[in-house]
């Protein structure tokens, strides 16, 4: 293989050309072969061979002529949207939402299957769930795994993706701890060896989804807010798609102390800001105050309650809705504070439900609780997708490895083999344990 200067190959240019072709058309809409050479940086030969590889490969299509100037007419190219399939799975509060997309991320097919007892993240029957689910949608839809690029899973707390054996999941405030999810969830045989399964934190997903196709297009530096049963955030410092990829990085701004002392919250920490602003938290607190029970079976059901006892100008209810907005406000101050974003968007089903009642309150605490130079430059708003966000954004991890390889789906990592002086260690172990039994 010719390597160049720069240490790339003649396949990784060609992976790199490819991908900067479907990218640009994916995100910019359908182009001529004349517009594709300045929007990618490639010269007219680079562009006519790539078009002619992605079309062969089923990748590209025509999407009609328009007239140019003085020339003949020039045939647009877009991304084929049924020439690839990806499934996006939310494990939420309440249930494993499973929904199966095409390319150009139209749903195809869905499933909920709902987590009982509610709350209840019991690994096994998590994973049963997420196999359940990825059969019913590929059968409803009557699509293969041919042309499946992956299985994209947003789940609550910390992943690390580069552990040994695939993705563990380190969740304290589920009672998760170094859950090896991804070969759990491959030893179930649900999808062949090549189909990868993505996973990543649900607040990064939602907010990859909001600034790729929601509320945060535009936007280079955000913070993407999960407003649940708890609450995440997800740093987002590049929110340009057009390289395939949004850098995110989850934070555990839940678990961010603001009352020394405090309220104990459910990761076994007192004071956390989850504890003040979570739905679960913000109901328990009403309960205490006499406005309503203490453990509720439906948390969206109590929560609604609070809000149409808050319309009636319920004392209790709106002193509760207003407690949660100052120290939501100030939650936010801290990340306005540390990291300057241009806007900060607020998603998740408890997030969606509150913001007509708190927002304005939210935004005035937080300019309040801020340095006025950064406060300045932000603005607080709503996310745009509604409660699917999470869905689609686990949808978007296969999508950028779809990005990543030029629209070729990536083969599996071989299985790494243990030094050979490791498998003598323990063949001399066992045949030693062995004679002492």
């Amino acid at each position: 293989m010719t390597t160049g200067r720069s240490g790339r190959t003649v396949r990784d240019l060609r992976r790199g050309n490819r991908s900067a072709v479907l990218q640009r058309l994916y995100f910019g809409g359908p182009m001529s072969r004349q517009e594709l050479g300045p929007a990618t940086g490639l010269s007219s030969g680079s562009v006519s061979n790539v078009v002619g590889e992605l079309v062969a490969d089923g990748l590209l299509e025509e999407a009609g002529v328009v007239d140019s100037d003085g020339g003949r007419p020039r045939t647009l190219l877009r991304v084929t949207p049924h020439s690839a399939h990806m499934i996006g799975v939310d494990v939420g509060e309440t249930r494993v939402r499973v929904e199966l997309f095409d390319l150009a991320l139209t749903e195809l097919a869905r499933t909920e299957l709902p987590l009982l007892p509610r709350g209840c993240y019991d690994v096994g029957p998590i994973v049963d769930h997420i196999r359940t689910g990825i059969a019913t949608v590929l059968a409803e839809a009557g699509v293969g795994t041919d042309r499946l690029l992956g299985v994209g899973i947003g789940v609550p707390g910390i992943v690390d993706r580069a552990a040994p054996g695939g993705t563990v999941v380190h969740g304290q405030t589920i009672g998760w701890n170094a859950v090896p999810l991804e070969a759990l969830l491959r030893a179930t045989g649900a999808l062949p060896d090549e189909v990868p399964y993505i996973i990543d934190n649900g607040a990064r997903t939602l907010g990859q989804a909001e600034m790729w196709f929601g509320a945060g297009r535009g936007a280079r530096e955000a913070v993407v807010v999960l407003f649940g049963s708890g609450v995440g955030a997800s740093l987002i410092t590049d929110g340009s798609p057009e390289g395939g990829t949004t850098e995110g990085t989850p934070l555990e701004w839940g678990h961010l102390t603001v009352s020394v002392r405090g309220r104990r919250c459910r990761c076994g920490a007192m004071g956390c800001l989850e504890a003040y602003t979570g739905a679960e938290s913000l109901l328990a607190r009403w309960a205490e105050l006499g406005g309503g029970p203490a453990q509720s079976a439906d948390e969206e059901e109590a929560l609604s309650a609070l809000l149409a006892a808050a319309g009636t100008a319920d004392p209790v209810a709106l002193a509760v809705l207003e407690e949660t907005a100052e120290f939501l406000g100030a939650g936010l101050s801290d990340l306005i504070n540390l990291f300057r974003p241009e806007r900060i968007l607020i998603g998740g089903w408890a997030g969606l439900m509150l913001a007509p009642h708190i927002l304005a309150s939210v935004r005035e605490h937080a300019t309040r609780y801020s340095l006025r130079h950064p406060a300045g430059r932000v603005s607080i708003g709503m996310g745009s997708l509604g409660p699917d966000a999470v869905t689609v954004g686990a949808a978007t991890l296969p999508l950028s490895a779809f990005f990543t390889t030029g629209g070729r789906r990536a083969a599996p990592e071989p299985r790494a083999e243990p030094p050979g002086w490791r498998t003598a260690l323990e063949v001399r172990g066992e045949a030693a344990a062995a004679r002492r039994a």
